[in-house]
């Protein structure tokens, strides 16, 4: 039991310093692209966040743990949006932009809707479906790589200071920071999947309970919070820097990358099976906060303080409910 535990806490600390290298050396080199603060969050912050929940989503779908390959997903899609979005505002009220209420919710929205969808068809997430969502993302991110592209230089044109960004550090830097930060998170995904999996078959043979509904819960809450702590301390960071567009374009972005990058690649390399009935109330918690974000950022065009705590109270209220069964 311990030496798993040594595993998991090992995993975790692998996971975020990996993620927090990962983030610097993708953000410099997406300065370098001359991408908007907020597509940098949505796009290559979001991706890098969310290295976590796909490297441990794959590995689990690869070894047969459904319940830890979609509770990993569910459950990190759950507090980016509860808990992550909720400790921000408490922060820093997060403001929303017209694009953002345009184009990349809505589409965060469907991507929930679609995989919702596809785990109910069959209880199982096909290989093709799993191409289709990776697809459905390389196609999202050209559209706004080349949008923000076209903004910058629009703003570049007009002689807006705020359009000229400095590149962090080195390129050299920033390629070794981006190569040295996924073989670790590679590492702690191994290590975090092994240590949880173990648990989860002790804990199952202890209490009675089946070691599929074991992993379900570890995924749902253990590993799902430990997968989102990249997400959590930079859209912390980003917010007591004021970088408010970057911090909810991240947590957007991740909702997105979780759902058609994780799932997609996963179910890709083997199909998720049983994906549907053990989590049909985690899909219509995921889907309701996704709603009741768009709803906060829609009333005050931004997430306030009071609005936070009510995020933050209904995540609490989920991790009770989900350890109670």
């Amino acid at each position: 039991m311990w030496l798993n535990i040594i595993y998991i806490i090992l995993g975790f600390v692998l996971l975020v310093k990996g993620g927090d290298f990962l983030i610097d050396g993708a953000v410099a080199i997406a300065q370098r692209a001359k991408l908007s603060a907020m597509v940098i969050g949505i796009t290559v912050v979001g991706f890098g966040t969310s290295m976590p929940e796909l490297l441990v989503s794959t590995q689990a779908a690869w070894v047969g743990s459904s319940g830890l390959a979609i509770g990993n997903v569910a459950g990190s899609n759950i507090a980016n949006v509860a808990l992550i979005l909720g400790v921000t505002a408490l922060i820093h009220p997060l403001p929303s932009q017209r694009k953002m209420m345009r184009i990349d919710i809505p589409f965060m929205l469907f991507a929930m809707v679609l995989f919702i969808v596809m785990a109910f068809t069959n209880e199982t997430i096909q290989r093709w479906q799993g191409v289709a969502m990776v697809l459905l993302l390389v196609g999202f991110i050209s559209w706004e790589v080349r949008q923000s592209r076209k903004e910058t230089k629009r703003m570049e044109a007009e002689g807006e200071a705020e359009a000229v960004v400095t590149p962090s550090m080195p390129l050299w830097r920033a390629i070794l920071y981006v190569l040295v930060s996924l073989a670790a998170m590679v590492w702690g995904a191994d290590l975090l999947i092994d240590g949880s999996s173990n648990i989860a078959m002790e804990l199952g043979e202890y209490f009675g309970v089946a070691k599929e509904e074991m992993e379900r819960i570890i995924g749902l809450t253990i590993v799902a919070v430990g997968t989102s702590l990249p997400e959590l301390f930079a859209s912390v960071m980003a917010a007591r820097k004021g970088e408010t567009d970057m911090a909810v374009g991240n947590i957007i972005g991740s909702v997105s990358f979780n759902i058609l990058s994780v799932v997609g690649v996963a179910s890709a390399i083997t199909p998720i099976h049983n994906a549907w009935t053990p989590f049909a109330i985690d899909y219509a918690v995921m889907f309701c906060l996704g709603l009741v974000l768009w709803l906060f950022l829609q009333t005050h065009h931004k997430i306030v303080r009071y609005e936070g705590a009510i995020l933050l109270t209904i995540y609490c209220l989920y991790i009770v409910k989900t350890l109670m069964g």
